[in-house]
């Protein structure tokens, strides 16, 4: 299925979008419940002010992304990296700094 200039409301429930492509897509005011995001990729967005709660982002690439704003509450981050860095490593760190 292709969908192209098309302004309108999609509702998807219960669907199976993997291995799917969405290039300059505005998803402003989209909510996704009980997503399973492992092994996307994510380009060049704009996710500032997302909240992400519950969500397995196991094998999630986010590359020159802009997360200002964004909350992730209760996440799967296992083996997560922000630079370089395990986000275990940065939260360990942040928690031993908050403590002194």
């Amino acid at each position: 299925m292709k969908i192209h200039d098309v302004i309108d409301v999609v509702e998807a429930t219960n669907s199976t979008f993997s291995g799917s492509s969405f290039e300059n897509v505005n998803l402003s005011g989209t909510r996704f419940n009980d997503i399973n995001f492992s092994g996307a990729t994510f380009t060049d967005s704009n996710m500032s002010g997302w909240s992400i709660d519950d969500v397995n982002l196991s094998g999630l690439r986010l590359q020159n992304a802009n997360l200002s704003g964004a909350e992730f509450t209760g996440c799967r981050m296992t083996g997560a990296r922000i630079d370089g860095i395990p986000v275990q490593d940065l939260l360990d760190a942040y928690k031993a700094a908050k403590k002194d």
